[in-house]
């Protein structure tokens, strides 16, 4: 799971949870802005921004999950990440750290609590008390997302 002794994270919370991905991945964390909504996209595609001139497609994580939607507050950013070469943006309640885990605190998520719809858990890290789900984006922005960036 861990390609060296410990992995680099960029740790947000949403709906009161706390996850992880892989700081590779994240491009950049901005602020809100104002988003251009696209007819007919799919529920948790929020629209497109306009980010030094380039036009990226985002995503809300709490629709994509099922998770009831908030109002988004003065925390909540939008995490740009590179997904298959192309950039998008997630939209999370707030980015909290960016955090080294050693490899031997994270394990595979236990198929209890995974499905076929939650495939995009890459396990969960031990930190303390507390735990940490970890994400692969890869996996949770496939498909339509990409179809999206590919129609821009």
């Amino acid at each position: 799971m861990a390609d060296g002794s410990e992995r680099q994270l960029v740790v947000f919370d949403l709906a009161s949870e706390a996850y992880g991905v892989n700081i590779g991945t994240a491009r950049e964390i901005i602020r809100m802005q104002q988003i251009t909504h696209v007819p007919e996209a799919q529920q948790y595609v929020d629209g497109v921004i306009n980010l030094r001139g380039r036009v990226i497609p985002v995503i809300d994580l709490r629709k994509r999950f099922g998770l009831a939607v908030s109002e988004q507050t003065e925390n909540s950013r939008i995490v740009v990440v590179d997904s298959a070469g192309e950039d998008i943006g997630v939209i999370v309640d707030a980015v909290t750290e960016v955090l080294r885990v050693p490899a031997g605190a994270i394990e595979s998520a236990s198929s209890l609590i995974t499905t076929e719809d939650s495939y995009y858990m890459d396990g969960i890290a031990k930190i303390g008390n507390r735990l940490l789900i970890l994400l692969d984006l890869e996996r949770v922005l496939q498909s339509t997302e990409r179809e999206l960036v590919a129609a821009n």
